[in-house]
């Protein structure tokens, strides 16, 4: 009995490896924009905790305190600023991925429907072969039978 072989199976092979490699991308770009998530909500905490006990300090201590923790605040608010820009950059990156990701995803599953149809017919068209040869040999034998004198 003949195997069956695709000829569109290393096609096939192909995408599910650049599914993969796409989808480790995603994590990876992912990893770094909850990182800078993460980055971005410790640098605020921190300039409010600053803030927060710069109030509650006694005047004569908080005057000069105030001027350089607001001094600070404006650099931190710029090093915020810069990183909600690349996180955005990271997420619209994200979102490309996720289209690449489904893109080739459509096309590997529409590879596989194809597959799965000329398997299904592979086989069929083996049953019938064999039905057939199994035809020839019953009909073989029995003209053999009917020919040979009785």
């Amino acid at each position: 009995m003949r195997r069956f072989e695709w000829r569109l199976q290393k096609l096939l092979d192909l995408k599910n490896k650049q599914e993969e490699a796409l989808r480790a991308e995603l994590i990876s770009v992912t990893e770094q924009a909850v990182g800078l998530r993460g980055q971005i909500l410790m640098e605020r905490a921190l300039l409010r905790q600053r803030l927060t006990e710069t109030e509650r300090m006694p005047a004569a201590k908080r005057m000069a305190r105030q001027e350089f923790v607001l001094q600070f605040s404006q650099v931190t608010e710029t090093a915020i600023r810069e990183m909600d820009r690349k996180l955005e950059l990271l997420e619209l990156l994200r979102r490309n991925k996720i289209q690449e990701i489904l893109t080739v995803r459509r096309f590997r599953k529409g590879l596989e429907k194809l597959r799965t149809r000329a398997q299904e017919e592979f086989e069929l068209d083996q049953q019938r072969q064999d039905q057939k040869q199994a035809d020839d040999r019953n009909t073989i034998g029995f003209a053999r039978r009917m020919m040979q004198p009785l």
